[in-house]
């Protein structure tokens, strides 16, 4: 089961739209997807499922912020299995299209957003060992959790938070690999040096504390930057407009992977659909609506070319 956090500092670059259409085509090319929203917005829930059906979750406590609260409240090991729910609308079309693959989804919550201080109160101890300890316990969250569904699904995609909170820390150190999706423009690409420092920060840290401990529970990690999928982006004469081609090669130049393939800034009027359920690439459309579902699906194809997914 491979595992990949969509992930940018900055919010608005086309993230949330990118991982749902990527479960859902490969669902389509026969993939068991688990989606996991880890985003307090909720936009990814609320693509697959109605805000009926995601109050009916949050009444029953089963979203991955309730799933944290237990782990606060009473150092609980819920099964994350309880948390699975099947959207309606996205795999009935991918049954109805003849495939067998599915998507399905841990949804998010809204006060996700409040829920980094109260973690932060299980890291600590009075000596190294139990510091070492809470830290592995804490920020292996997630990591456990998902290993419980290894054996049921093909992949699972994390779309964090624009932040590195331990949330976002939890879903990095469950992956294999990572995406950023990115504008080409200053503030979005900005921060893709820190976002990689940072990260190779916390693999660091998090080996050391694994290699220093005796219990044999843990295992180092080595989450893998797959590239940078350029989003929202002005073609003149089938190339990107000068001043973004510039921010494009800039990421190149600092040694970062670059997807080849890009989404033009027509896309972004599927960031907000008006119906939830099937994402753009999924739907029976023609003229520039198709166009853009290629564009989609050409990222998809390198996305799993140079994954190995």
């Amino acid at each position: 089961m491979d595992i990949i956090s969509f992930i940018n500092y900055k919010g608005g670059v086309g993230k949330t739209t990118l991982t749902a259409n990527v479960a859902s085509e490969l669902a389509f090319r026969d993939k068991r997807v688990l989606v996991v929203d880890l985003d307090p917005q909720t936009n990814l829930t609320l693509s697959f499922i109605d805000i009926e059906k995601w109050r009916e979750l949050d009444t029953n406590g089963k979203t991955i912020k309730h799933w944290y609260d237990e782990f606060l409240d009473a150092d609980l090991d819920e099964s994350l299995k309880d948390l699975i729910i099947i959207p309606d609308k996205v795999n009935n079309k991918i049954s109805n299209m003849g495939a067998s693959g599915c998507v399905h989804l841990i949804s998010s919550h809204l006060e996700l957003i409040n829920l980094d201080m109260e973690l932060a109160t299980r890291y600590g101890g009075n000596s190294e060992r139990t510091i070492r300890s809470s830290f592995l316990r804490l920020f292996s969250r997630l990591k456990k959790g998902l290993e419980e569904v290894e054996d049921d699904y093909d992949l699972v995609l994390i779309d964090c938070p624009p932040n590195f909170n331990i949330v976002t820390q939890n879903a990095i150190i469950a992956s294999d690999m990572y995406v950023v999706p990115a504008k080409a423009d200053f503030l979005s690409t900005l921060g893709i040096d820190q976002l990689v420092r940072h990260i190779d920060a916390l693999k660091e840290k998090y080996n050391t504390y694994v290699e220093q401990d005796d219990s044999n529970r843990w295992a180092t990690i080595d989450p893998k930057l797959s590239g940078v999928v350029f989003t929202m982006i002005t073609v003149y004469n089938q190339d990107p407009i000068q001043a973004q081609n510039a921010y494009m090669h800039q990421v190149r130049r600092a040694g970062y992977t670059v997807f080849e393939n890009f989404i033009r800034n027509n896309s972004t009027m599927f960031a907000n659909p008006p119906e939830y359920g099937v994402p753009v690439v999924l739907k029976d459309v023609d003229g520039l609506y198709l166009d853009i579902r290629r564009e989609i699906e050409y990222v998809i194809d390198e996305l799993v070319q140079k994954t190995g997914i």
